[in-house]
């Protein structure tokens, strides 16, 4: 065989373990991302299910005084809601308080 036919073969041979390199680098990320993923804990819900079959929207409160306010002075409050039901919740509309005065 020639020189010349000997570093082409060469040459070829370095091409075909370079890219059978990357090829198993890539395999063994993407392997140990299912790894990963697999041995992921599912995250723990926040509440106790209270409802079954279906979601359910539980406010921590029912009403709130807030004493007299002065016209135009402004007044925050906070409300949590936690889905208590065991289906994912989601709004069809955009959600509103209702504020009522008086009592």
């Amino acid at each position: 065989m020639s020189q010349h036919k000997q570093k082409k073969t060469l040459r070829h041979h370095k091409k075909k373990r370079t890219w059978a390199m990357v090829f198993s680098l890539i395999g063994g990320v993407l392997l140990i991302i299912g790894v990963v993923s697999a041995l992921k804990k599912p995250a723990l819900p926040n509440a106790a299910i209270e409802v079954a079959g279906s979601p359910s929207l539980k406010v921590d409160k029912d009403k709130v005084d807030l004493g007299n306010v002065k016209l135009g002075q402004t007044v925050d409050v906070k409300f949590t809601l936690t889905n208590v039901g065991d289906q994912n919740l989601r709004f069809t509309k955009a959600p509103f308080v209702e504020v009522v005065e008086g009592c």
